[in-house]
């Protein structure tokens, strides 16, 4: 079972990664996720207010079919998130790999 914070972690950058292709919205995104990870909206919503609370996202609205729909744009800040993310990867990798090796 994956670590709780691990996870946490992994999502955001998920969602990240996903807004840098382009801009999105909620039902979008758990639709782009679902080929790597299957995420309810009750999940994806707070991950995405925390985002933007932190500075990683910015929204805005546009009108669809009559209605406002929230837009998310990840901002150069969600950008640095991900490379971050990205290089203190190779250290769990290296740790992956010590434990793998480990094992026999």
């Amino acid at each position: 079972m994956l670590d709780p914070q691990m996870k946490r972690g992994l999502l955001e950058n998920c969602i990240l990664s996903a807004l840098c292709q382009k801009d999105s919205y909620g039902y979008e995104l758990i639709r782009t996720l679902s080929v790597c990870v299957d995420i309810s909206e009750s999940t994806l919503y707070p991950i995405l207010r925390r985002l933007e609370g932190g500075g990683s996202l910015q929204v805005y609205s546009v009108e669809h079919n009559s209605r406002l729909r929230k837009m998310y744009h990840i901002t150069e800040q969600g950008r640095q998130q991900i490379q971050s993310f990205l290089e203190s990867w190779q250290e769990v990798e290296k740790m992956m790999d010590f434990i793998r090796e480990a094992r026999g």
